[in-house]
């Protein structure tokens, strides 16, 4: 699975085995570097896929290194997720994080995955150009920075970078959504917000947290289908 995911060189590449027994699927995600414990959008792919053949329940399960995860779609096609919510506590920044982004923050917080940074402005999110090698020697997954937003429809924007395993940047990231949806939660008093990931590709993220869960919902499309050959 890690060569095969070294081979496609996106940020995450799901693999989906069927359960035994009518059990929940099996579902693993690599960057191409490493695995990892959770990923949003190869959940996204992986369920849309299912959905896509027909042949799935209503309720998707999945057995994952981060537990029982769901996914339901409703009839406009938005799929939405069941992931553990991943808190932040507030940390002086480690060495050399100020300097690898290159912006001066208003917040910082850590949870077990990721080092949280909140900037002033959506603006300072568009305008970051952080040096990958600095950031790479930071002692954690990978680093979310994020603002309030200030174009309509959306309440909080981020980018995602993970140079130390292997993704310079994430174009969508659902597992730092984990972080960010109860981040702006306490700080917008709204359970259900709205985020935009303003990476090249971009892409926007219903989020709902409840209790120590978080609903991320989004549309996928198929744009390729095919046969590997191992």
């Amino acid at each position: 699975m890690q060569s095969v995911a070294a081979e496609m060189k996106h940020s995450e590449t799901a693999f989906l085995l069927e359960g035994e027994d009518g059990g929940p699927y099996s579902l693993r995600w690599f960057t191409p570097a490493v695995e990892v414990a959770l990923c949003g959008h190869a959940t996204l792919a992986a369920a849309h896929v299912l959905y896509s053949t027909g042949s799935a329940p209503e309720t998707l399960e999945f057995s994952t290194k981060s537990g029982i995860l769901s996914a339901t779609r409703d009839g406009a096609g938005l799929i939405t997720m069941n992931f553990p919510a991943k808190p932040l506590e507030e940390v002086g920044p480690p060495d050399g994080l100020t300097e690898a982004l290159g912006v001066r923050p208003l917040w910082v917080g850590k949870n077990v995955w990721d080092y949280l940074v909140e900037v002033e402005s959506e603006e300072a999110v568009l305008g970051l150009s952080p040096d990958f090698l600095s950031l790479e020697k930071v002692d954690a997954r990978g680093v979310i920075v994020t603002a309030r937003a200030s174009r309509p429809g959306v309440d909080y924007v981020s980018r995602f970078f993970a140079p130390k395993v292997g993704v310079p940047e994430d174009p969508v990231t659902g597992s730092a959504h984990c972080a960010l949806a109860p981040y702006w939660t306490g700080k917008l008093g709204s359970d259900t917000l709205v985020g935009a990931q303003l990476s090249h590709r971009g892409g926007v993220v219903h989020t709902t947290v409840r209790d120590d869960r978080v609903e991320l919902a989004g549309h996928a499309v198929t744009v390729l289908s095919g046969e590997l050959h191992v």
